[in-house]
């Protein structure tokens, strides 16, 4: 019993009624059933820390005053108080650290009723950051954006455009946010970059955050900052120290105007004659507080804008659609500009209504929407909420404008609701329990203002009404009554993937939701899920405690008995149980476990394979291990434990090369298999994941300042005679390959006054460089792989059509063929290849618009000289990285439980059977 409780001669505090044990921590990640007096302060955060403090027992938070800073509290009419408390350790911030402490004031006293989140007990990592600055953080972060972008499509930066200057034009550029502790094991100090920027290839919007060790500069983790409505074609988002608020609005007279939505449906909108312009625009002030002036909901012309000019920054000289008359006319329709302004009164109105909610952030904030954006003059068909607005694109011949979803619409305001309240991480099942609940939202704002019937076969549907000649179903982006669960439709993807199934998996926790609609009606379950959301969940949480957070917010509300067993049963039935991610089956054998690592490559050859991994707990520099393919013995460290960070490794079954990365310039690495000492071959600015190593020779990729990639191979016993090509203005090199005495890669160089594009040879012994094919300009060149007998590589000759090709030559040049087409039935999108002496396989993407299994990253292997093939495994999620060992027997990092591990197969699954198409389509 605490000492303050004893002197005031209470009884101990009575045991809760439920307390559910936290995840690496030992405070309780929920606790229930409490009627505990809170001790007497003059403010709700107060209270908050000093019962957090009286009950050091139970929360396990040792200074709850010191290391919880207010993150915000919510106030009900009704005397219920919700205060958020983020982590700190030693006044740094802590990713996802969040604890919530409930109470209810009644008669000036308050009662705390219960407490939930994630407060990380194990953390000692130390807060000095001495080794890595700013400055090499930036330029950290910015090079492992463009190597995800270079491995995921290679196209966008293969092409001879990066010598003319397409890499120039489209630059990414980073903004230290300070310094982050990620709460894994004992905690990693970190550098917290927002990466922003264009694709080179598309112009499509960048925005990565990224988290760069604080010790070591090594990038371990990065997700992206979007949030849109569709999966996961857009890439843009905003981080929350550049965002810029719309500017302030000149008053005018409040006036009653009209509209026509896409739909053809005449609506009334509230309009503002703006004196100043001498016209009506779409500014909405009936709704503002006579002292605050907000919130006033206004709606931006942004036609002929390019998205990434308004993502997360406001543009210069943009103004509010206007119309000369109150009533607006056909442009302002077509525009969508009507229904997003429409649209944001019905959301406004619906969670003022429903929840009390005063807009986005509880407090009145003005709602801003921009319609008719465009990708470089190009449709852009979606829609997205940056921290401060939303975003509509144009659409295209089958979309009309995103605005015209009242569900759309819906969906993107309860993000900034999310923001504003259990702020969910963006990334993995946080990120699609973010999506899951905005919706939700989104689907129920649009069957109630519609008077939709829930046993509508329609009701279900979102982005339904987007469509200009598509039927609702054929239309629909997600269908909440999808039916799917965890253990048949969870897709396991790494964050570089949909920011790690965001909206690929949303639907599994969004269609529990709405089967809990259905069954205890709208009213009573939107007041459940809207509960849960503020009062109850925090950033890091998953699908279990969603649903933990879920059935506390119920009960809180009196829901028990049969109701209560229903909100049960819609989890159950979508597999959303404790420990759900272990009855995934796979089929592959297991060679190293939970490897937490970020963007670093295996390696195999001869009989053995090598990787890269941390401990456990995800705490440690990564360190090289080498392993037997058939599983047996035991594990080898190979890297020295000196703090750097040791990745993508190679080996050719007897030594082991890869690159180190510590607050100096990089470096490449090898010892033998057998043991000895480590040696340093090579130091630079950086290294590409492209590592070979085969007898006495090694290659590699490097990469000069301002991107410009190149190639070198050396001798492990002279390793100061390297050789190496490209790394120029006007000649680059990349995708090396190394065997038998031949480095293959692809070159890129000027000739005269342009560009040519080849892939080529070099026989180590003699220098002798051999052209194999020559591309056309228009060509894209990606990955090669070679073996005693052929040469192949990646190509991809038509843009835009999601396909590349795989091709095969002999190393004379002799007998191109293509093993895998561009164009056809059979055809695929390639972004990786490896080659042992009999086949080649390769990592490929169906190019299926529609998200589903076998539409994600797969193994399929050819026959080096028939070119038959077959799916290397049949396992769900995604399967990256492979390496080819002897004979058949691959080598990859697998995700179908959404933990990567290495694993492999003796030989292929031959064929799979397809899955049904899941929801969360990409939209086209």
């Amino acid at each position: 019993m605490p000492a303050d409780a004893a002197t005031r001669g209470t009884a101990p505090p009575p045991s809760p009624g439920e307390l559910i044990p936290g995840q690496r921590t030992a405070t309780p990640a929920l606790v229930e059933g409490l009627r505990e007096q809170a001790p007497d302060t003059p403010n709700a955060v107060d209270a908050a820390r000093a019962h957090l403090a009286e009950q050091r027992d139970r929360y396990r938070i040792a200074h709850p005053r010191r290391d919880l800073e207010p993150a915000g509290t919510l106030t009900t009419d009704d005397g219920h108080e919700t205060v958020r408390l983020r982590q700190e350790h030693r006044g740094v911030p802590v990713l996802g650290g969040q604890y919530v402490v409930r109470m209810e004031k009644r008669d000036g006293e308050r009662v705390v009723t219960g407490t939930s989140g994630k407060y990380f007990t194990g953390l000692r990592a130390d807060t000095t950051a001495t080794e890595v600055d700013d400055a090499l953080a930036v330029e950290r972060a910015v090079d492992a954006v463009l190597s995800d972008l270079r491995t995921r499509d290679f196209t966008a930066y293969a092409e001879g455009g990066e010598e003319s200057g397409v890499e120039d034009a489209h630059p990414l550029t980073g903004t230290s946010n300070g310094l982050v502790v990620l709460p894994s094991g004992t905690g990693v100090l970190t550098r917290h970059v927002t990466v922003r920027g264009a694709n080179p290839v598309g112009g499509e919007p960048v925005l990565r955050e990224v988290y760069v060790d604080a010790d070591a500069g090594y990038p371990v983790l990065q997700y992206s900052g979007i949030k849109t409505f569709g999966a996961p074609g857009a890439t843009t988002g905003v981080n929350a120290d550049e965002r810029v608020d719309a500017p302030d609005r000149i008053a005018g007279r409040a006036a009653a105007g009209s509209g026509v939505k896409l739909d053809g449906r005449a609506v009334g909108l509230e309009v503002t004659l703006d004196e100043i312009r001498g016209a009506h625009v779409l500014r909405d002030t009936s709704r503002a507080d006579e002292e605050t002036g907000r919130p006033v909901l206004s709606t931006w012309d942004a036609r002929g804008r390019q998205v990434t000019d308004v993502a997360g920054v406001w543009p210069e000289d943009l103004r509010e659609f206007a119309s000369p008359t109150p009533d607006f006319a056909a442009e302002a329709t077509e525009a969508g500009a009507v229904d997003a302004h429409w649209a944001a009164g019905q959301v406004y109105d619906w969670f003022k209504g429903r929840q009390g909610r005063d807009s986005l952030d509880g407090r009145g904030m003005s709602v801003d929407s921009l319609v008719g954006v465009t990708n470089y003059g190009q449709p852009y068909v979606n829609a997205f909420w940056d921290g401060t607005k939303m975003v509509y694109g144009t659409g295209d011949a089958e979309y009309r404008p995103l605005s015209a979803g009242l569900d759309v619409v819906g969906h993107e305001m309860t993000h900034g609701v999310i923001d504003h309240s259990a702020d969910l991480v963006y990334a993995g099942q946080s990120g699609a329990l973010n999506e899951a609940i905005a919706d939700y939202f989104g689907n129920a704002i649009e069957t109630d203002v519609y008077g939709l019937p829930l046993d509508d076969p329609d009701a279900g549907l979102l982005g339904e009404r987007l469509c200009r000649t598509r039927t609702p179903a054929a239309c629909a982006l997600r269908d909440l009554n999808d039916g799917r669960t965890t253990a048949t439709s969870f897709l396991g993807v790494g964050f570089g993937t949909d920011s790690g199934g965001v909206h690929l998996n949303s639907t599994i926790f969004s269609g529990a939701l709405w089967d809990i609609r259905e069954d205890l009606g709208a009213a009573l379950t939107d007041e459940i899920v809207y509960k849960a959301l503020t009062e109850y969940l925090t950033p890091l949480d998953g699908f279990t405690q969603g649903r933990d957070a879920v059935l506390a917010a119920a009960g809180a509300l009196g829901v028990e008995g049969q109701d209560l067993n229903a909100v049960r049963r819609a989890f159950n039935a979508h597999g959303i149980v404790a420990d759900w991610e272990l009855a995934l089956g796979v089929d592959s054998d297991p060679l190293l476990e939970r490897v937490n690592t970020t963007d670093s490559r295996l390696g195999a050859g001869g009989d053995w394979w090598v990787a890269s991994s941390s401990n456990e707990a995800g705490t440690e520099a990564y360190s090289v291990w080498a392993g037997r393919t058939d599983g047996s013995g035991r594990l080898k460290l190979m890297s020295p434990n000196d703090g750097r960070y040791h990745v993508d490794p190679a080996t050719d079954g007897k030594t082991v090369v890869w690159a180190a990365y510590g607050s100096g310039p990089v470096e490449v690495l090898a010892r033998p298999i057998a043991g000895g000492p480590v040696r340093k071959l090579w130091s630079g600015r950086g290294v590409g994941s492209s590592i070979a190593v085969e007898g006495d020779t090694v290659a590699f990729e490097h990469h000069n300042h301002g991107g410009r990639r190149g190639v070198t191979y050396l001798s492990l016993k002279d390793p100061a005679g390297k050789v190496s090509v490209g790394g120029g203005t006007y000649r680059r090199a990349s995708f090396p390959s190394l065997s038998d005495g031949r480095v293959v890669y692809q070159d890129y160089r000027r000739v005269r006054a342009s560009y040519e594009y080849s892939t080529r040879t070099i026989d180590v012994a003699t220098g002798e460089d051999t052209l194999l094919h020559r591309s056309e300009s228009t060509t894209s060149l990606g990955p090669t792989a070679v073996n005693g007998r052929y040469a192949y590589w990646l190509a991809n000759e038509v843009r835009d059509d999601g396909r590349t090709l795989l091709r095969r030559s002999a190393l004379d040049g002799s007998g191109v063929v293509d093993l895998s087409p561009e164009s056809g039935p059979n055809s695929l999108n390639v972004f990786d290849v490896t080659a042992s002496e009999d086949t080649v396989t390769a990592g490929a993407r169906t190019g299926d618009p529609a998200i589903r299994n076998e539409s994600l990253a797969k193994l399929w292997q050819f026959d080096g000289d028939t070119g038959r093939r077959a799916r290397v495994s049949c396992n769900r999620g995604e399967q990256l990285s492979a390496a080819a060992a002897t004979g058949t027997r691959v080598i990859w990092l697998d995700s179908t439980t959404g933990i990567s591990h290495v694993v492999t197969r003796a030989r292929p699954a031959g064929r799979c059977e397809a899955a049904p198409r899941s929801a969360g389509a990409v939209l086209p």
